[in-house]
């Protein structure tokens, strides 16, 4: 776009002089991109909704609510100057993720989101009649994906205290172990926000036979605190059946750009990068993700606020009389004490977007941590509806 695209002919007449001296000292490519940071930092001002969309508190997908970070944004606004080319500088982000994580460029497969490894996962591991074995609620993407490839599950309830039951898993798996594709696991698990401890995962690969592949879903790892809790990354190390999977979508506040990967044994990236797309991730978002990597401050500047807002408003709701699961993540479920489907649509009605059933657990409402003045939305508008209800 013109850089003096919008202004009227006697601004634009007004303005040749200062641009003439400018352009002396500065390329048009300088010009634009300079163009291009200012204009993304004027849409990140406060400024007036222009849209309905941007009236609704949306608590609901379990994103970060402030945007991708100043460094980020000032990275993918600089490689928009890649749009056109197909053989562009990436940045290095798969060395970045390897580095970041200790492992090798081979044990990293991209992808447009986490999303799309799970997809994969299904399509290379449990085609065809094979299984997953799981529990429910996790996050059933998994499962459906599965069922779409003809793949088939054996979902496992939680335990009392809406913890995954490790002995169950393992008993399932060893039960159908000729017909299962992989075992997945959820940590923390979405939608309830609870942890599998490190030594429960540690009892789940010891317990599983050798050559059974285990899907674990990092997404939300960026927002534990508790001591019991390790990331799996180290069992790909030992050379475990292990695929770990991460987002740039949750605390980095990329869920609109789609970044994603796995980190794997190099023989189960091989058997899974034929069903990935090669240019999927774009060249943007490539350049963000290692501006993100990089910005560890953000990262637990973020962290820091969402948390202190959860706490903040689980005690609200304890203090009200409801059940919180405690949890470790950027959410939250609330018991409710009658069905959640109703509640869902009240909040709507007062533009509050909060999460969708999660059968079984029928009476439980998630809830993502949005930012103070969504937090406090929430708040007025839960009492309003609960005490009509």
């Amino acid at each position: 776009m013109p850089l003096y695209k919008g202004l009227s002919r006697r601004g634009f007449v007004g303005g040749v002089a200062g641009a003439v001296g400018l352009l002396a000292f500065k390329s048009p490519t300088d010009l634009m991109a300079e163009e291009a940071v200012s204009q993304a930092r004027r849409l990140r001002a406060p400024r007036a909704a222009e849209d309905p969309y941007d009236l609704l508190a949306k608590l609901s997908f379990n994103e970060n609510p402030y945007g991708p970070y100043d460094s980020v944004l000032k990275a993918m606004t600089g490689a928009f100057k890649y749009a056109n080319r197909y053989g562009y500088p990436d940045g290095g982000i798969a060395e970045a993720i390897a580095k970041r994580h200790g492992v090798k460029k081979e044990n990293v497969l991209m992808s447009a989101g986490s999303g799309a490894i799970l997809d994969v996962m299904g399509t290379t591991f449990a085609p065809d009649g094979k299984t997953v074995v799981g529990v429910e609620p996790s996050y059933g993407y998994v499962y459906s994906h599965v069922s779409s490839v003809r793949g088939d599950e054996h979902l496992i309830p939680l335990t009392s205290d809406y913890r995954q039951d490790i002995d169950a898993l393992i008993a399932t798996t060893k039960k159908h172990y000729r017909n299962v594709g992989f075992v997945y696991l959820c940590n923390p698990n979405n939608p309830t926000g609870r942890i599998v401890t490190k030594q429960e995962v540690k009892q789940l690969l010891d317990g599983l036979p050798q050559d059974v592949p285990v899907l674990i879903d990092e997404a939300y790892w960026d927002f534990v605190e508790d001591p019991n809790y390790e990331t799996s990354i180290p069992y790909v190390l030992e050379g475990r059946p292990v695929v770990v999977t991460r987002t740039f979508s949750k605390i980095a506040a990329l869920a609109g750009m789609r970044l994603g990967y796995a980190i794997a044994q190099p023989e189960y990236i091989k058997k899974m990068e034929p069903f990935l797309s090669s240019d999927a991730v774009s060249a943007v978002v490539k350049w963000g993700g290692v501006a993100a990597i990089a910005d560890t401050e953000s990262q637990a500047h973020v962290k820091k606020v969402t948390l202190e807002l959860r706490k903040q408003t689980t005690s609200q709701l304890e203090s009200l009389g409801y059940e919180v699961i405690p949890s470790e993540t950027n959410f939250f479920m609330v018991g409710l004490k009658r069905p959640v489907k109703p509640i869902i649509d009240a909040f709507q009605k007062k533009g509050v977007l909060v999460g969708r059933p999660f059968p079984p657990m029928t009476q439980h409402l998630r809830v993502s941590v949005g930012n103070p003045d969504e937090m406090k939305r929430f708040i007025v508008a839960f009492k309003e509806i609960m005490a009509s209800a």
